[in-house]
């Protein structure tokens, strides 16, 4: 008779140290999960830098560079001035890379061009100015083209003016002794697209320019 209740207090002894280690157990486990988020272990993967939807992108072979732009958002063209390649179109709209003026990013050229559909466009009017050394003056006139939406195009009608003003400031630095050779013209075509993409990325925060062509080169 005497020892029956001491048993049952022990049993109920044991019970209470049982409940205190499931707690412990249980109260511990969820400051070790909580460090453990806050350490990183737990928390959702970060994502990387998102791809800005105003960023021309290339035009595969057979597409189509307005078709592609408007699919990203660029707003068209009104009026109908003249073009080159397969667009044309007068004054554009909407052409803002969303980027605040500044350095800007070159979009490069890509590694397989033939995979990718060139646009062209023709500036329209022809660029007149002296030579550095010379009475003689220049006249030429330049198209471009690239292998990225038809944002880059409409971009350069948006932003012809500083374009042209700079290209011929550099014109006029020009020997023609130099613009005389093949090199010299080379060079000049290099110096041109630096240029224009220049102006593009800060203006819209991107170039795209891939290439220049004289379409008519006259010193007299």
């Amino acid at each position: 008779m005497s020892d029956e209740p001491k048993a049952k207090k022990k049993k109920g002894g044991s019970m209470k140290m049982i409940l205190l280690l499931v707690v412990g157990v249980v109260v511990g486990g969820a400051g070790a999960a909580g460090g453990l988020y806050a350490a990183g272990f737990f928390s959702p993967k970060a994502e990387g830098p998102k791809e800005d939807p105003n960023k021309p992108v290339l035009v595969l072979a057979g597409e189509d560079a307005q078709a592609i732009a408007t699919a990203h958002g660029w707003a068209g063209e009104a009026g109908g001035g003249e073009g080159g390649g397969k667009s044309g179109g007068g004054e554009s709209h909407a052409v803002s890379a969303g980027h605040a003026p500044g350095k800007g990013i070159d979009l490069p050229t890509p590694a397989n061009p033939a995979a990718y559909q060139a646009t062209y466009f023709q500036l329209q009017a022809p660029f007149t100015s002296n030579m550095s050394d010379t009475d003689a003056f220049a006249q030429i006139s330049v198209a471009v083209s690239t292998y990225y939406d038809y944002r880059v195009i409409a971009a350069i009608k948006q932003h012809e003016m500083p374009i042209r003003s700079q290209m011929l400031m550099m014109l006029a630095e020009q020997p023609q002794e130099v613009l005389d050779t093949p090199q010299g013209k080379q060079a000049l075509q290099g110096k041109i697209k630096v240029i224009i993409n220049d102006v593009l990325k800060q203006k819209t925060g991107y170039g795209g320019i891939d290439n220049v062509y004289f379409t008519n080169f006259v010193i007299q």
